[in-house]
Parts: structure tokens; sequence; C-alpha cells
């Protein structure tokens, strides 16, 4: 069996025989530790960890910062790359050593700064490898050495990740596992999202993907009622990683699965940038006529936020630590949700409304576009509060995010989360005046269906609203009436000049564009249309 040896004053690598047959688990590397700290000259550690008491509860979260991370509680199965994973995102991983008889793990990065980042990251979000939890701390080592010899397997997944990091070409001559990184034969991976609950858009993509190198190249589009995406690196060796390590991921908790392939393709060919392709190598390109580009002013507001997509490790959702901000982000397409499971609150408290105006229904109209509202009670003791109920606790948090603080009928209302679990119903004979209503059954819930265009289209409340379901009968001008007649004013509009039954109509504030909404959201336009509204996130 191999062993290391930790010590600050010696490099010495030495073969240890002891009487253990060589398990799978014990092929490890032999590694050297420095740490200022120890007054050991050496001490021999076998490669299983069954001697290394040394390690036993040797680091502490709060001790010095070092940029050699101590990672505890590993599951027996844990590979290489997916220790790596939980790096990569804070920056350049440059050694690690795997003790698997201890389930524990050093990983080195090239940096302290990247991994105190790390650190306090870890200390808001605990991270998960295989939906187990493990514990991220400071080692008192401040250094971490390998003998590349005695430890090749982890090594070549190591040299692999920092090809991918540095972009350089795949490595020659490395002899690895099957779960170290080969050579891919194309830079353009095939992407399909499995049980696609929550919007999942190119923006999205371009977060998560881009850790792994540059994304030249998105396409998205629907295929067998599956959403799918092409995406295509400047290297193979990226797209080899990115596969490795995100292929089976979740995005948000416990959906939106990521299914990930190597294309046939070796080059993707981008007309248009907008909401469905994009060519981040080419930004003169049109946005194609009734696709508008992304609005530049959204993108911005959410640069903080998706600054800190993570990649925790399998099957656990790739995630942000502000649940809010993820919950607001997350409605513009943008990043995944953390803790915020579709168990989580789904009462919100409405506070501040116009009592003269608001009904259950209007309630209902301007909530609905954020999540399927099943029940709505406007408080008899205090007609200017009401609690929705929302269908689960993620569409209850991007609803609070998005309305808290906008205007509704002249007043600005505060929406937080309820204590309360559920809105109950009045007595049966008790006329409580339509102030409680049940929508459970409503027609007009936008996310019924798993996987809807709608749940790619949820944006911020804003002057421009996206309609659809318009009748070729109706014109502009009636459209234009049809909006001022809700007390507001329409600065203007366009009609979708491939498809005519859509078209994006800019009122002159967020105010007056909720109130149309509320209006006219499902109004009869005549041979059974109904006008579909909802945000858009583009200018005219």
């Amino acid at each position: 069996m191999d062993g290391y040896v930790i010590g600050p004053a010696r490099r010495i690598v030495t073969e240890v025989a002891v009487g253990v047959k060589r398990g799978s688990d014990e092929l490890l590397s032999g590694s050297v530790l420095s740490s200022p700290n120890s007054n050991m000259s050496s001490m021999v550690v076998t490669a299983n960890g069954n001697d290394s008491k040394k390690f036993k509860g040797e680091d502490k979260m709060d001790g010095a910062p070092s940029r050699v991370l101590h990672i505890r509680k590993l599951p027996g199965e844990v590979t290489e790359t997916e220790v790596i994973a939980l790096g990569l995102p804070f920056g350049k991983v440059t050694n690690i050593l795997m003790l698997k008889g201890k389930n524990q793990a050093f990983l080195e990065l090239a940096t302290e700064e990247a991994a105190i980042t790390m650190v306090n990251y870890y200390s808001a979000v605990t991270p998960h490898l295989r939906n187990q939890p493990i514990y991220i701390q400071y080692s008192n080592h401040k250094e971490l050495k390998t003998d590349n010899t005695l430890n090749q397997r982890a090594q070549a997944v190591l040299q692999a990740v920092t090809a991918v990091q540095t972009a350089n070409t795949p490595l020659s001559g490395t002899t690895v596992s099957e779960s170290a990184v080969t050579p891919a034969q194309s830079p353009v991976l095939r992407i399909i999202i499995d049980n696609m609950y929550y919007p999942v858009t190119l923006d999205v993509l371009h977060q998560i993907f881009s850790k792994f190198g540059a994304v030249l190249k998105i396409i998205t589009f629907t295929k067998n009622n599956q959403f799918q995406a092409l995406l295509q690196y400047g290297d193979p060796v990226n797209a080899q990683q990115a596969k490795l390590a995100l292929d089976g991921q979740n995005i948000y908790n416990a959906c939106c699965t990521l299914r990930i392939d190597f294309s046939k393709l070796v080059n993707l060919n981008v007309k248009y940038n907008n909401d469905k392709s994009r060519d981040y190598t080419r930004p003169d390109l049109p946005s194609g006529d009734g696709q508008p580009a992304l609005d530049p002013a959204i993108a911005a507001a959410f640069a903080k936020e998706t600054s800190l997509l993570a990649v925790p490790g399998a099957l656990s959702p790739l995630a942000i630590p502000n649940a809010a901000a993820a919950a607001a982000a997350a409605a513009a397409g943008r990043v995944g949700m953390p803790g915020v499971s579709a168990g989580g609150n789904t009462v919100l408290l409405v506070s501040n409304l116009n009592e003269e105006m608001v009904t259950p229904q209007s309630l209902f109209t301007l909530f609905g576009v954020y999540g399927d509202v099943q029940r709505v009670k406007i408080l008899y003791n205090k007609k200017d509060s009401a609690l929705i109920q929302m269908a689960d606790g993620n569409q209850s948090q991007l609803a609070m995010n998005h309305l808290n603080g906008q205007k509704m009928y002249g007043k600005i209302i505060r929406v937080t989360l309820s204590k309360h679990q559920t809105v109950q119903l009045p007595r049966e004979g008790l006329d409580d005046q339509g102030l409680t209503k049940d929508f459970g059954n409503s027609p007009l819930h936008r996310f019924k269906k798993p996987g809807s265009k709608n749940f790619q289209n949820i944006f911020p409340p804003s002057a421009t609203l996206h309609l659809s379901n318009i009748p070729p009968s109706v014109a502009e001008e009636d459209l234009r009436t049809l909006f001022a007649n809700t007390g507001g004013t329409v600065k203007a509009f366009k009609f979708f000049q491939r498809d005519h039954k859509m078209a994006l109509l800019q009122m002159a504030t967020v105010e007056e564009a909720i109130q149309a909404l509320i209006d006219l959201h499902n109004y009869n336009l005549g041979e059974n249309h109904h006008l579909r509204v909802s945000f858009s996130k583009s200018t005219i």
C-alpha cells in the first residue's frame, strides 16, 4: 500500500508495507502536506487513512484562513472530479488529496482569497455531494504537495480540469479511469432538461456552463415537448469537463435535471442574438423579428446574483446563497433557487391595498403572473390586507420578490410570507361578502402544464406588456384604444412581424401596465379569442 508523509521540513514519500489487501478505495497516492505550524519532522500515514490520527478534528472552521481546505463526511463512492467541482466556481484548483478510507479530502486553491470566498459561501449554503451534506473548513496546512507518480488518478483529473481552466488542449499520454476526462469528439454539447417545472432559459445555461470555459454559442429549442439546447465551447476539453461535472445535476430543487451528451455537430450556425439563440462572438447579429434581444438593464440588474452560481455536486441544486434574490433572479430566467423547495411557505400576506378597489379577482390576476393562485382572502376586519395562497413555495417567493413595493390602484403594496400554512375558506352557509375566493380549479392558471413556455416568460413588472392570442380581425388601433381605456397612456405598439397573434404594447408607467394587465388579461376579443397579457423584458 502507498503511504504519504506529513511534515514541513521534509518532502519524503515512502512505500509502507502493511498486511492489508489493496482495495479499490486504497489505490491512492503518496503525498506530502507541509504545515508551518507542525513541529513533526515526519509522520507516515497509510493511503486508506487508517492510521491518520493526525487528521482527526485537526481543522476548525474558525481557524486561520488557508488556501488548503479540509473536506469531511464525503460519501464513500465520491470521485475526485466531484470534489474538484466544489472549488471550480471560486477559482483555480491547484491540488487535491483524497483520503477515501476516512471519507475526507484536502483541496488546494490557487489563492487564499478564493478559499475564503469558498468557505464563506458554504457556511451559508450547506454543500452536498450525492445528496449527502459535507463539511468544509480551513486546513492547518498552508500548502498541499503530492507526488504525481503515486497520485496518478487524482492528478490526471486535476490536470484535465487545469486544461479547461487555462483553455489548453487535451493532455496527451495520460491514462486515467472512466471518471476522468478523455478526449471529446466535439466542442458542442446537446442538453436536455428533464422534469422542467421551473424556467430554464438560454441565460441560465450560459451562467452554469461558462464556469467550465468560454461559451461561444447557444441555441435553445423545444423538441418532442422537451426543452433542449445546443451549446458550443471554444475547446472540446471544456465541453468534456462540463459534461463530467454537470450531467445529472438539478438546476432547481428536485427538478430541471440536466441530461448532457456530445453533439455530432462541431459548429453551430447562429442567425439571431435573442432569447432563443446567441452567438457571443458576434454581438452585431440582429435580434430577429418578433424575438426581442435581451434587455441590458435587466441583465445588469441580476449580474450580482448570477456571479455566485456554484456547482455543489451530483444531484443537488445548482445554487446561490440568497434565496430571496435567487427567486427574483430566477423569474428573469437567470439562476436556480436554493432552499426554496416546492414544500416551502405557500401563503403570502399582502398589505397596504386600496380597500376601495381591490377584489379577490384582481389579486388573482396580478399574482397569477408568477404562479398558480389557489385561494385569496381579503381580511374582514382589515380590508387593506389579504392572504394569497400559491401552488408552491417557489411561486410564493417569485410573487413576493416581484410584487413587493409595486403600485396597485395607486398604493404601494407590501408582500411578505405569512405564518399561515393555508387560506381557510368560510364555513358553509356563512356569507363573507365575497372576500374569500377559491381559484383552485381556475382555467386561467398559467403554470399547470410542466414545461410550458410560460415558465420561460416570467419577468418583473414593466411598462411594456406582451400580448398574445390576438385574432386577425383586431387592428393596432383597436388595441391602443382598449388599453387607453384602462386609464393609462399607450406610448408605443408593435405587432410581431411574423406572427400577428402577438404584440408588444408600452404604457407610460409600470403602474399603468399593472392596471392594464389586471383589467385586460383574459379579455374577450371575439372569435373565441381571449387576450393573454404578461410583462415583457423588452422595450419598443
